[in-house]
């Protein structure tokens, strides 16, 4: 069955962030998106203006309605605004097993405030106990530690304290710190494990961690171990980022639609082909007329590639191999694990994975007719690497 995922959050107007981007996301992960929401905010790129609360007991009512009817495999709390709608959902959460995110979410993009003072403790009291992982910013991580976050390594001593608050997991984000490079830590009490990458330049930002923490859920859900439902909701948001369409005035929403063709899916995605050719400049000419983008332009090697309206990309090389022959490419974030129970199943590989240097994980086998099959993981750099046009 698809997995059901529960947000209890805001509204967003500008449908950036919130409940609006956590039904984005988890529906491009392939999740069934239900919703509580707790308050609905008067928003768009440049800030918030005005907020109105729902009344707590009407946000019972959503959560219990979606729980005693759907169901649900996991929970992602985000905006929840004041003590008294925190109680009710403490409340109605009370006896549910499934897998909880929660988003501590305190201050907008713009600086607004979103939570009231007084409802911090009981934030911490009623939900942390409840949370299956908590994903706070560094601000968030001071506001409730106490502590200044100036550092990797002062996020990574604070998100320990965190964790003796009562989460079973916290997942610390480093978005706000300094650096080219960015670090968020997954802190469990069996130990810690960073993950990192190159900060993307993009004043498309908006809705960031209710994305992460949505994608998350979903992942959870969905039934990944912790650490993969990191990986794959980091994954998420970096390719929305990348794809933002680039709209409004201030913080830009991201590109959350684009992303469903990235091998974000718990299964394989075909995504991905290359074809034959004789003629570079011929071939090239050929598929922009037929009304694809082209993102990769490397005449010295033979190579170029083309994404389609749907984010599917097609690649043309011209080698000297088979003219009209082609390689069919199905994307997978678990390469290696899919790989072995491919080889213990008994299918061999005439390529193990292996780190190409165009940065693409490969391996590489032909079904029964002889046709060439690849599989991979290449992530940003399939619709985005440092050389796109």
């Amino acid at each position: 069955m698809v997995a059901r995922i529960l947000c209890i959050a805001g509204s967003d107007s500008g449908g950036g962030a919130g409940i609006q981007a956590d039904i984005k996301t988890i529906t491009a992960l392939g999740g069934f998106a239900m919703t509580a929401v707790t308050a609905v905010t008067v928003q768009n790129t440049r800030g918030v203006t005005a907020v109105h609360g729902v009344p707590p007991e009407i946000v019972a009512g959503q959560i219990r309605a979606c729980i005693n009817d759907i169901g649900v495999d996991a929970i992602k709390i985000g905006m929840l605004g004041s003590e008294a709608v925190i109680t009710a959902v403490a409340d109605a959460l009370a006896g549910v097993t499934v897998p909880i995110v929660l988003d501590p979410v305190m201050i907008a993009k713009g600086g607004a405030a979103l939570i009231e003072e007084e409802a911090v403790w009981a934030l911490m009291q009623r939900l942390l106990p409840l949370a299956s992982v908590i994903t706070p910013n560094a601000p968030e991580l001071e506001a409730l530690t106490e502590t200044e976050v100036a550092d990797a390594a002062d996020m990574l001593l604070a998100a320990q304290e965190l964790l003796n608050a009562g989460p079973r997991a916290v997942l610390a984000k480093g978005g706000h710190l300094d650096g080219d490079e960015l670090t968020d830590w997954l802190v469990t009490r069996h130990g810690h494990q960073a993950f990192s990458g190159a900060r993307i330049a993009s004043g498309s930002t908006h809705g960031t961690g209710c994305t992460l923490s949505a994608a998350l859920a979903c992942g959870l859900g969905q039934g990944l171990a912790l650490p993969d439902a990191v990986a794959r909701a980091r994954a998420f948001v970096r390719l929305a980022m990348l794809s933002a369409p680039g709209l409004g005035a201030g913080h830009g929403p991201m590109g959350h639609q684009a992303v469903i063709n990235d091998g974000t899916a718990p299964a394989p995605v075909l995504n991905q082909i290359t074809v034959a050719a004789r003629d570079y400049a011929a071939s090239v000419a050929f598929y922009r007329l037929l009304g694809l983008c082209q993102i990769v332009d490397s005449p010295d090697n033979g190579y170029a590639r083309f994404e389609a309206g749907n984010g599917v990309t097609l690649s043309i090389h011209a080698d000297g191999a088979a003219v009209g022959g082609a390689t069919i490419y199905l994307e997978s974030l678990r390469l290696d694990a899919w790989v072995a129970e491919l080889q213990a199943a008994g299918l061999g590989f005439e390529q193990l994975p292996r780190d190409e240097d165009w940065r693409w994980r490969e391996a590489r086998l032909r079904d029964p007719a002889g046709n060439s099959i690849c599989l991979y993981h290449a992530g940003e750099d399939r619709r985005f690497p440092p050389w796109r046009v």
